[in-house]
């Protein structure tokens, strides 16, 4: 639920309404502003006229900028007569969007005289259109006109509520919409009323724009990479710098081509995959029922859901009946859920607190059943288009966050630098070239052109190359990236959550056994369920979300093997009527025991179980139930399985055993799955339909408690040893489960979360009642068994935690009370929280978001089933999943353990280091060619177009693309990769080699002038005065610098393998030494000819340039190994005084290992009264 206030966005309207102008909106997923603009037509043609004045140039400057446009043709205004909004987005990012209005009929929506609650229902969108704009919004009767005012964002429409005076989201109009409210809509919509809400809500389509060649064409080559491009070979061929300009607009072309495939399909690939266009039968207002598309479909349609199930279309709400379905396209998820019909509750329907009664668009229902023979399946749209679960997926995909990546950052930030660096650069090839009484137009040409050479205009395209090998490498492993710049962001991840069932172990439980709770005892476990009878044996057969497709069993693998457990049979066999005659009733499953001969002897089970009605799981609720009848005149039971301590809490006192916790601990914290059960009667002559009336509460309160089920959360085999790695390489690793926590502090034990000698530290918090405030108490856990021996004990009281590390555990309870109300003592916790149990699937993405806040790279790894949220919000989520990409998270892999994490991990930190080595070396790359060609300016010469061609494409891009297949190394360490580029070891380095670049090249100029043989190039002549001794001697020492720096900043250990192991590069390098050693001895005639190179015999002088390589390569090497050792860092440290980290926790770790004190055990913190820090 959205939450807006006003506020003023001009002094110059200070005498204005609070909300003329601009409006906030605040919510728990987004914030954003969003201010108002008019268009003026006399501007407007003043930016016509501009356009044409300046060749276009002006607009190229719109198209770039798209809000510099809506200033310049317009004023701020009212949202309510606003022409253009600007939207300002929590990241800082402006975007612009035209405002659309739509005049509809005087009786869309009636007027209600006085305001009431239901007021967002019936006035939902109108807006007032005036003929002439007046800086008051008070209106005159007659002006008045009937409109929708809408804009589109990120492929949701907001629209103009007057009440609200702001543009908000369609789901705020349905935003007091109840369950009953949605029960009462089951008669279904008139074709007016149809007609009606879709000019409010738009067509039911997630439209992702498909663009035409052309239009791609017309935006990249407006792309400011191709413009400069444009501007760089028009200025290459006015300097004669034919071949070269050719060469690269062919590549340009090329690349454009390539570019525009890539992009085209990948648009129609997404269209294709979230298109979904069907016909529907729907119930009308008059009671008939018609076909209709499914792109008109609105909020309030009633569709029908056929037995054989469909794909659904847009979000709905399932009134009658139950479905399983199929919800691996947007969790990631292949085991079907069961849905069954919402209650007819007053409460506010949420499809997150509801999503067990909604059907999700994009997803696939499989069968469907109905509860009665005269009635069918039916489902209430809620959500259409983008609004839908899968059009808001489809919209993170298409409007991607923007990633707060220092390294990306940096390297604009360098970018910019090199254009300062081009500036000094310019004013001395000014002055040099003046004093040679250069021509104005060679002067100019040769200041453009040393632009085009310090800024390389392929260094974005060759920062990718790391990432597009590591995506291909990870694509092998079977691990998919649907956004391959995060796997950049992977190289710096610091903490991994975890999911523990299906992560951690394996999804499959197996039975242990059962404990039950008879005469307010615990009985011995049994550990054969055959031999067991009665209602513990009837819970486990019946209790669960299983159903028959095609005639085999489907649903949760706990589920499965509890029936399997059993012995009894799920079956669909029977006929109709025949169900009725058995059992009285209509009922949606039947389960009957295994046969006679199978079963045990004296123990037989010969009655069928009809099951009426299913409660399905809830992660918030921690429970399930269903209500079942038998084939005899039994009454009605009611079954419940779920967390053991909330179905105690559901049950009578006095059936629950005093040693419940007793028993509860013994064996959660042997690492044991553990259910509870329980069942109660209903009156025997209560009727199908009184029994889904009944509402969920009522149902499941007064239970008898029936014992525990136990099953074995065994550990996937991968798991210790993955988790051993990463604790090794010094990662934070952290467990998120919805699991009971000493089954949980029992896992994290056993995969080295959490040593032996580990204290466990457990953070219980209270919320507030009417006479306390809230409060936390810090708990010591009992020691583990390995500490039971030979480990001194800490008495309570007494803080000893500098003798052992410690880590906090905490349930989902406590910390939704310390993130509501303990800020400060949440971001403590955070940094030692290992285990967090017993959490929702948003306290999932709360936990993430939070750890994010304090600064740390966060990966998630989990099925997907219930940690969509987590996965998302995670720096790296990585789903495990057998679907080849999920709108889940960033990262899928059909590897089903965590193998998959280090992997990504790894192939994170290669991209990484590629990445910096590759900007480093197209840095270098361009410094040594502005040193090369400043110092040919000097004698007014440069080098010549087929020397530049050498350099750029032979040697450069054959560097560039090889350099980022060397593969990561094999093992995980503790030292992680630089994540900037502006620090002291990269701009030390680059500084360095620079100089060094500087240094030889200026020594060979030098050394070149002062021998016996050399004579001064003709600098009158054309073509650049090439060929000259100069030139050459600088060619073949700076065609050797390219190649020492590719070799010297290909970094191989500890982050990827050694320079050896990349074969192809190696053999590059190689040949390429090979050529250069051949055009600085002996090059052919034609070869120099080609390249312009004058002749040189002196030998000595030969073996003098190879000296210089070979002195240019030990030094450079040697300044990269003091710079990687730290030498640079230490001699720098004395001048810099001492800060502390960027990073708050690293700064929150420091006072934590300095405050012996804390936690203070044992002891009662209480918050401050009424404080609410967290909103949703």
């Amino acid at each position: 639920m959205e939450t807006m206030d006003t506020m003023d966005s001009s002094k110059l309207l200070k005498d204005q309404p609070s909300c003329y102008g601009t409006v906030r909106h605040t919510g728990a997923i987004i914030s954003m502003e969003v201010t108002g603009y008019q268009r003026v037509q006399w501007r407007v043609i003043l930016c016509h006229i501009l356009t044409v004045l300046t060749v276009g140039i002006l607009w190229v400057i719109f198209h770039w900028k798209p809000i510099l446009e809506v200033l310049a043709k317009c004023h701020p205004c009212h949202l309510s007569q606003s022409d253009w909004v600007v939207i300002k987005d929590s990241f800082n990012q402006k975007f612009v969007a035209k405002v659309w209005t739509e005049e509809v009929e005087d009786d869309c929506f009636p007027h209600p005289a006085e305001p009431s609650v239901d007021d967002n229902r019936i006035n939902l969108a109108i807006g007032v259109l005036e003929d002439d704009w007046k800086d008051t919004i008070q209106l005159q009767k007659q002006e008045e006109k009937n409109v929708i005012r809408y804009y589109i964002f990120e492929g949701l429409r907001y629209i103009w509520i007057e009440k609200k005076q702001s543009f908000c989201k369609l789901r705020v109009l349905e935003e007091s919409l109840t369950c009953e409210d949605i029960h009462r809509q089951q008669r279904g919509l008139s074709k007016h009323n149809q007609n009606t809400k879709r000019r409010v809500y738009g067509p039911n389509v997630i439209d992702v724009p498909v663009k035409t060649y052309l239009r791609l064409l017309i935006e990249e080559v407006l792309n400011p990479f191709y413009v400069f491009q444009i501007f760089s070979i028009i200025l290459w061929i006015t300097d004669q710098y034919y071949y070269y300009a050719v060469c690269i607009l062919v590549i340009s072309i090329i690349s454009i081509g390539i570019s525009l495939y890539q992009t085209h399909k990948q648009s129609v690939t997404l269209r294709d995959m979230v298109k979904l266009t069907l016909n529907v039968r729907i119930h009308r207002e008059s009671g008939e029922e018609e076909m209709v598309n499914s792109q008109d479909l609105v909020p309030g349609d009633c569709i029908m859901i056929p037995e054989d199930g469909m794909q659904v279309p847009c979000d709905a709400a399932l009134l009658t009946g139950e479905c399983m379905v199929n919800e691996s396209m947007l969790t990631g998820e292949s085991m079907p859920v069961m849905k069954t019909s919402i209650p007819d509750q007053d409460v506010n329907y949420s499809s997150e607190e509801h999503k067990r009664h909604t059907l999700f668009c994009g997803t696939e229902v499989l069968q469907s059943k109905n509860y009665s023979m005269d009635q069918q399946v039916v489902a209430v749209v809620v959500r259409t288009g983008f609004c839908t679960a899968k059009g808001e997926l489809t919209s993170s995909i298409l409007y991607p966050k923007p990633l707060g990546f220092k390294f990306y950052k940096d390297a604009v930030k360098f970018i910019c630098f090199l254009a300062v660096l081009a500036l000094l650069g310019d004013i001395y090839s000014i002055v040099i070239l003046e004093r040679q009484h250069v021509s104005v137009g060679r002067l100019v040409k040769r200041v453009l052109d040393l632009i085009t050479i310090i800024v390389p205009p392929a260094l974005p395209a060759a920062m990718t190359v790391g990432t597009i090998y590591a995506q291909n490498r990870l694509k092998k492993y079977g691990i998919f990236c649907i956004s391959p710049p995060r796997i950049n962001i992977c190289g710096k991840l610091k903490l991994i959550c975890f999911d523990k069932t299906g992560t951690l172990t394996e999804e499959g439980l197996d039975i242990w056994g059962v404990v039950l709770a008879v005469d307010e005892t615990f009985e011995p476990i049994v550990h054969d369920i055959w031999h067991i009878s009665g209602p513990m044996l009837h819970a486990l057969a019946t209790c669960h979300s299983v159903t028959l497709l095609n005639n085999q069993p489907i649903g949760d693998s706990l589920d499965l093997k509890m029936i399997e457990s059993t012995g009894w049979i799920l079956t669909d066999e029977i006929t109709e009527s025949d169900i009725v005659s058995r059992f009285g009733m209509k009922v949606v499953s039947v389960i009957k025991p295994p046969p006679l001969e199978e079963q045990p002897y004296g123990n037989k089970q010969r009655v069928s179980l009809g099951i009426l009605r299913r409660f399905p799981f809830a992660s918030e609720l921690q429970r399930m139930s269903v209500i079942i009848k038998k084939s005899d005149s039994s009454p009605v039971e009611v079954y419940m399985k779920g967390a053991p301590e909330m179905v105690a809490s559901l049950c009578i006192k006095e059936t629950v055993p005093v040693d419940f916790s007793e028993m509860l601990r013994y064996y959660a914290r042997d690492g044991y799955r553990v259910l509870g059960l329980a069942y109660k009667t209903l009156s025997q002559d209560i009727t199908f339909e009184a029994i889904h009336k009944l509402e969920r509460n009522s149902v499941e309160s007064e239970m008898t408690f029936l014992g525990f089920l136990i099953m074995r959360n065994i550990l996937k085999r991968e798991t210790r040893p993955v988790i051993d790695s990463l604790n090794r390489a010094n990662f934070r690793t952290v467990m998120v489960t919805g699991d009971n926590m000493l089954t949980a502090l029992n896992v994290a034990r056993n995969c080295g979360m959490i040593d032996l000698r580990d204290r466990v530290i457990f953070a219980n918090a209270s919320p507030p009642s009417r006479d306390k405030p809230a409060c936390v108490k810090f708990l010591p856990s009992e020691p583990a068994s390995g500490q039971q021996n030979g480990t001194e004990q800490q008495q309570p009281g007494i803080h000893s935690m500098e003798q052992s590390c410690y880590h906090f555990a905490l349930n989902g309870k406590s910390f939704a009370v310390v993130y509501d109300y303990f800020p400060d003592l949440l971001q403590k916790i955070l940094i030692r929280g290992t285990v967090y149990a017993r959490m929702a699937p948003h306290q999932k993405t709360q936990l993430v978001e939070s750890l994010q806040k304090l600064d740390y790279s966060v990966g998630m790894c989990g099925d997907g089933a219930n940690d969509c949220g987590a996965l998302k919000a995670a720096d790296a989520g990585i789903s495990l999943s057998e679907a080849e990409a999920s709108v889940a998270s960033p990262f899928t892999s059909k590897i089903d353990n965590i193998e998959c994490v280090p992997m990504v991990i790894r192939e994170g930190r290669a991209s990484l280091i590629t990445s910096f080595g590759v900007f480093k070396y197209m840095a270098m790359y361009s410094m040594i060619q502005f040193v090369t060609v400043l110092i040919m300016y000097s004698i007014n010469s440069s080098l010549g177009d087929w020397q530049f061609l050498y350099f750029d494409l032979v040697i450069t891009t054959t560097v560039a693309v090889l350099m980022g297949r060397t593969e990561p190394a094999k093992e995980l360490v503790a030292q992680r990769p630089a994540g900037s580029l502006i620090s002291i070891s990269v701009l030390g380095s680059l500084l360095l080699q620079t100089l060094l670049v500087i240094l030889i090249q200026a020594l060979t100029c030098t050394v070149t002038t002062t021998q016996s043989w050399f004579v001064p190039g003709n600098v009158s002549s054309s073509n650049n005065g090439l060929p000259n001794y100069e030139n050459t001697a600088l060619f073949c020492v700076s065609g050797f610098q390219y190649l020492i720096l590719a070799t010297v900043l290909s970094k191989g250990q500890p982050f990827r393998k050694p320079l050896y192991s990349n074969v192809l590069f190696l053999v590059a390098l190689i040949l390429l030494c090979t050529l250069m050693v051949f055009l600085t001895f002996c090059p052919l005639q034609f070869i120099r000819q080609i390249l312009q190179l004058m002749r040189i015999t002196d030998l000595k002088f030969q073996f003098l340039l190879l000296g210089f390589a070979a002195l240019h390569f030990v030094t450079s090497l040697l300044f990269e190994i003091a710079i990687d050792s730290g030498l640079l860092n230490q001699c720098v440290r004395p001048f810099c005084k001492k800060k502390q980290s960027k990073k708050l926790y690293k700064r929150l770790e420091n006072e934590l290992c300095r405050d012996f004190t804390w936690p203070p055990l044992n002891d009662v913190i209480n918050a401050e009264s009424g404080q609410v820090v967290h909103f949703e």
